[in-house]
C-alpha cells in the first residue's frame, strides 16, 4: 500500500512539473483549451532569442548563396574560354571540311560542333542558376531589411 501511495504522489509532483514546463492538461488524449498557453501562446511577438536565430540562419544561408554564386561564376569564366576555343576549332574543321570534302572532315567538324554546343548549354545553364541564386539571395536580404525596418 505504500508503493501505492508514493506512486500517487510522484504522479502528481511530474503532473504540476509539467504543468509548470508549459505542458497542457488533456483530457480524453485532447488538451484542454486555454487551461495554460505555452509560452509562444503568451508572447505577442517572436524573442529575442528567436530574432538572433533567425538572424543566424539566414546569414548562413546568404553565405551559402554568395559562394554558390562565386563558383558558379569562376565555372562560368573557364566554360567561356573553352567556348573561345571550341569555337575557333569549330570554324577552322568547318573550313576544313569544305575543302577537303571528306567523309573524316565533316564528321570532325559535326564532333566538334557538337562538343562547342554543349558548351555553350551548359554556360546558359550556370548563368541561369547565378541568376536564380542572386535573386533568392536579394529575397533573404529584403526580408531581413524589412524585419529591422
Amino acid at each position: 500500500m505504500r508503493w501505492l501511495a508514493l506512486s500517487t504522489e510522484h504522479n502528481r509532483s511530474t503532473s504540476s512539473l509539467a504543468l509548470a514546463r508549459g505542458h497542457k492538461r488533456r483530457i480524453g488524449g485532447l488538451p484542454i483549451p486555454g487551461l495554460l498557453a505555452t509560452r509562444r501562446e503568451r508572447t505577442t511577438g517572436p524573442t529575442l532569442y528567436d530574432v538572433a536565430v533567425r538572424q543566424a540562419s539566414v546569414r548562413r544561408r546568404v553565405q551559402d548563396l554568395q559562394s554558390r554564386v562565386v563558383t558558379l561564376r569562376a565555372d562560368v569564366a573557364v566554360l567561356n574560354e573553352q567556348i573561345e576555343v571550341l569555337d575557333e576549332e569549330v570554324e577552322s574543321l568547318r573550313v576544313r571540311a569544305m575543302v577537303s570534302e571528306t567523309p573524316l572532315a565533316i564528321k570532325e567538324h559535326a564532333e566538334a560542333s557538337r562538343h562547342a554546343e554543349l558548351a555553350h548549354k551548359a554556360r546558359d545553364i550556370a548563368a541561369q542558376q547565378i541568376s536564380a541564386l542572386e535573386i533568392e539571395r536579394d529575397e533573404l536580404l529584403d526580408d531581413v531589411a524589412l524585419e529591422v525596418g
